[in-house]
């Protein structure tokens, strides 16, 4: 991993040229350079597709004080310089008389260097901090999302599309075909798709792809909002990776399988004569997660909503804990052994930036190698289950409640801060500051209900 392609040396590299080669040979009219602002909504520029040598080798000026958490309108002269790795056709975009294709992009300041609060970057960063450790990361996510009806006038509604559950099939299912569809969008942009089917909730679904390095996971991610958007939209639906937007029902969770390699390409945390297969770099990885849980929570989870998903009774993880055979713990180690050998965090949820969300796990992991950490004895119980007073006998903590303090356990965690570096580490807190307190302001549907009549 390099960022040779984000310093022009006004020449054309092999990479440039492929993509140049299939501009042409996929009939491109236009391309998107995508990129995503501080809250991890995509952001893009159009350009002709004969603008795209340009592009690669010069990049592409914008306005950087217009973009949510970036830089003050007096330096605002920044640069889009595409990763030629990224190159995709987009599907709903192309047809026999021209097509569309995305490019995603590195930013770049006014002095040619790396914008340090590219949420790009930041992830890359952290990764640097990995190689230099010895290490490669790979994350393979597992984003749930919903279906909703949309109303006569083309708005979202919160009506399901279908009435399945968990592993339903066809007629309950009725977003089968949607799911297909998305599914071989996917696979058109070169996903690697392992599983897919109906969640829990009506009109909740679920499609994994495999697993890749931490950086290719997090454009995954973005581009996979982006088709299963486009394509429910094809089918007049929309669908939405808000975490909980129905009440009394599952919300959509985003668990993430990581593990470490090392320079020899050997899975850093086997050891098959352990219990649980995990290495000894695997406990400590581990441990370091569960330390810096309350801090990385307020990145994995960064909207006020998030917090109505992480709530006792509906399968999300709230407690600060590992275990191999339930799923109300933290982190949960999968019967996986040798090249597979990982463990799952669960808390995380599909809103959030990806890139900032994995560098923060990445960096909380890294931190638990350099410090020996231990992350205690499984807990095999169901924790939804205990008290208070069993819950402390066994020290386990809950993640925040809600988003204000999690940014307040985000901002007297220098690990998770450090990670995010000082640009990102200043916007972001006082962006989930100035959201939390306008939440605070408002006075909900709930509260007129009970409340109103009442007093």
């Amino acid at each position: 991993m390099t960022d040779e392609h984000t310093i022009s040396d006004g020449g054309l590299s092999a990479d440039d040229q492929a993509v140049l080669d299939r501009i042409e040979e996929e009939n491109i009219d236009f391309l998107r350079l995508q990129f995503t602002d501080i809250l991890g909504v995509v952001k893009n520029v159009s350009i002709p597709a004969h603008q795209a040598e340009k592009a690669l080798t010069e990049g592409i000026y914008f306005d950087g004080s217009s973009i949510e958490g970036f830089v003050r309108i007096q330096e605002s002269d920044m640069r889009l310089v595409p990763d030629p790795e990224t190159f995709a056709v987009l599907p709903w975009r192309s047809d026999d008389d021209g097509g569309a294709a995305r490019l995603v992009c590195d930013i770049v300041d006014t002095d040619g260097e790396p914008f340090v609060g590219g949420p790009r970057q930041v992830l890359k960063s952290v990764l640097e901090e990995a190689e230099e450790m010895g290490y490669s990361v790979s994350i393979g996510p597992e984003p749930e999302f919903f279906l909703f009806e949309k109303d006569e006038d083309g708005n979202a509604t919160t009506i399901p599309h279908d009435n399945g559950g968990y592993f339903d099939l066809a007629p309950k299912d009725l977003a089968s075909d949607v799911r297909k569809e998305i599914i071989f969008t996917l696979e058109k942009m070169g996903f690697e798709i392992e599983a897919s089917h109906h969640e829990v909730a009506e009109g909740q679904h679920e499609i994994n792809f495999k697993y890749d390095d931490a950086l290719s996971t997090a454009d995954n991610i973005v581009t996979f909002r982006a088709v299963v958007r486009a394509v429910a939209e094809q089918h007049d639906l929309h669908a939405t990776f808000m975490p909980k937007p129905i009440a009394e029902i599952n919300g959509s969770g985003m668990h993430s399988h990581i593990s470490l390699f090392d320079e020899d390409g050997n899975n850093a945390f086997a050891d098959d004569d352990d219990e649980f297969n995990l290495s000894e770099t695997a406990y400590q990885f581990m441990g370091g997660l569960l330390n810096h849980a309350p801090a990385f929570t307020a990145v994995t989870n960064p909207t006020v909503n998030s917090y109505k998903r992480l709530v006792p009774g509906y399968e999300a993880p709230i407690y600060v804990a590992w275990s191999d055979t339930n799923r109300s713990a933290l982190i949960r180690v999968p019967d996986a052994a040798g090249v597979s050998a990982r463990f799952e965090v669960r808390s995380p949820d599909p809103s959030c930036n990806p890139y900032l969300a994995l560098a923060a796990l990445i960096a909380s992991g890294l931190d638990g190698i350099k410090n020996d950490a231990d992350p205690g004895d499984p807990v095999r119980e169901d924790i939804y289950e205990f008290d208070d007073e069993k819950r402390e006998e066994y020290g386990i903590e809950t993640l925040p409640p809600n988003l204000g303090r999690a940014v307040e356990a985000l901002e007297a965690d220098d690990v998770v801060l450090d990670a995010l570096g000082p640009h990102t580490a200043e916007k972001f807190p006082e962006a989930k500051n100035q959201e939390f307190s306008e939440y605070l302001t408002q006075v909900s549907q709930w509260e007129e209900d009970r409340y109103l009549e009442t007093f």
